[in-house]
């Protein structure tokens, strides 16, 4: 086996997937229009990852601001998690149907009235129905980019692609870290979040003029199923979602990706900030630099898993070996005992690192249905992988409340170590889970099966 890693052999000249048009007569896309394509779908997903995140660096802002308590906040910021969540077995089967190009922009331009609607709010429930709208109208991004890259890349490109779409949007978590409190300070948060809602609108406008569903649009031959060889998805989207839980892997994976995404999100995108401050004494901004470092090793891990996945021709193995490596560092990084910030940097930097192997995890669950319903699988998979986040911020929320001693600031509750341990609990919980059942998971070897009947 050769084990190159020089990534133009491999990326520049494989052949067309089985049942792709034929290239015999018409040129596949070049990768320079094939990226463009893609990186303005990315985009809007670059901004669902700033929205996601956001709440984490100005936890004390928005305590202060809107008078809540930590089950109070974070429940705000599980709104956004409630619609995404809801969206993404919609989104999955729209994307099957409707096409990337209309879902992208009317999330976009949904995402904009979110935001603005947000940073005016004066009360928490206006400012949860402005995250209502955020997470519901984002949510479209994640789908749509793997739809996108299943027909602009070469297949042996897709957990490669999908793992710099996972890079991007964490780059998004990054710029909501430290940059987003620095401009918090200086501008407040609601000309932050506005600012951003003007963004969203270009975005659309740009997602609308650009890009294509198909290169078949644009006089280029497809990486995607021929056109008549999704002809049986046509016979309806609940069906087509029907038949997904045929197939083992979709609930496993469902399950199994809400302990990765859940446990990186609940702790970087909300409770990490002020878990650092509180247990090692760091100031707001060295706790988001931390946090938004963690953030980054998990987004730089996912393409080199994926590459390696993508390699290798195997899912399982990988997708093992990761969750067993995630259960072990978070354990150990959330719940030792007077842990050295030293070694909690590295337990929580390999743990992050693990975490990556979610984009194995997608790519993974795309393949375990046949070819015209990936849409529908890779949506289910997302909503499975988005309700961690959602349900581990709320319990975590909640357990700190319970755990609360009394004691405020400015306005803010402020919480012991003891009582962010406890919160954290369910994090290690749900990665106990997610081991367990990546052992059950059948392996595809990176091919999707024939249909059943």
């Amino acid at each position: 086996m050769s084990w190159s890693f020089a990534l133009s052999p491999p990326f520049s000249s494989l052949p067309p997937a089985p049942g792709s048009v034929s290239a015999s007569k018409t040129p596949f896309p070049p990768l320079r229009l094939s990226w463009l394509i893609w990186g303005l779908g990315a985009s809007l997903y670059f901004m669902s990852f700033y929205q996601r995140v956001a709440p984490a660096v100005m936890t004390d802002l928005l305590m202060s601001d809107f008078q809540i308590g930590a089950a109070a906040l974070g429940n705000f910021s599980a709104f956004y998690f409630y619609s995404y969540v809801a969206m993404q077995v919609p989104t999955g089967m729209l994307a099957d149907h409707w096409g990337p190009r209309r879902l992208l922009t009317a999330g976009a331009v949904l995402a904009a009235v979110g935001t603005i609607f947000f940073a005016m709010a004066n009360t928490v429930h206006l400012a949860n129905i402005g995250r209502l709208l955020i997470g519901g109208s984002v949510a479209v991004a994640w789908v749509t980019l793997m739809k996108l890259a299943t027909h602009w890349f070469p297949p042996r490109m897709f957990a490669f692609v999908t793992g710099i779409g996972l890079l991007i949007g964490v780059t998004g978590a990054v710029t909501a870290g430290a940059p987003l409190r620095l401009l918090a300070d200086v501008l407040g948060w609601r000309e932050v979040m506005g600012i951003l809602g003007l963004s969203c609108l270009a975005v659309g406008a740009a997602i609308w003029v650009i890009v294509r569903d198909d290169p078949t649009e644009r006089g280029y031959a497809s990486y995607g199923p021929v056109p008549g060889s999704t002809a049986k998805a046509s016979s309806g989207m609940l069906q087509g979602l029907a038949r997904i839980f045929r197939y083992r892997n979709t609930l496993l994976l469902t399950v199994a990706q809400g302990g990765m995404v859940g446990t990186v999100l609940a702790f970087g995108g909300l409770w990490g900030v002020p878990f650092l401050e509180t247990r090692y004494a760091l100031s707001p901004l060295a706790a988001a630099a931390l946090n938004s470092t963690i953030m980054i090793v998990w987004a730089l891990s996912g393409p080199l898993l994926g590459f390696f996945s993508d390699r290798l021709g195997t899912r399982k193995r990988l997708y093992v070996s990761a969750s067993c490596a995630a259960l072990v560092c978070w354990s150990f990084a959330l719940l030792m005992p007077a842990l050295p910030l030293a070694l909690f940097i590295i337990a929580a930097m390999i743990g992050a690192g693990a975490c990556g192997v979610v984009i194995v995890g997608f790519a993974f669950a795309k393949e375990s249905v046949p070819s015209h319903l990936s849409g529908t699988a890779s949506g289910v998979c997302n909503m499975g992988a988005m309700s961690g986040p959602m349900i581990l911020q709320l319990a975590a929320g909640w357990l700190l409340d319970r755990h609360w001693q009394g004691e405020m600031l400015h306005g803010a509750r402020l919480y012991d170590v003891f009582a962010f341990q406890m919160a954290f609990v369910p994090m290690v919980a749900w990665l106990s889970i997610t081991a367990g059942l990546a052992l059950l998971m059948r392996e595809t070897h990176c091919r999707p099966p024939r249909e059943t009947s």
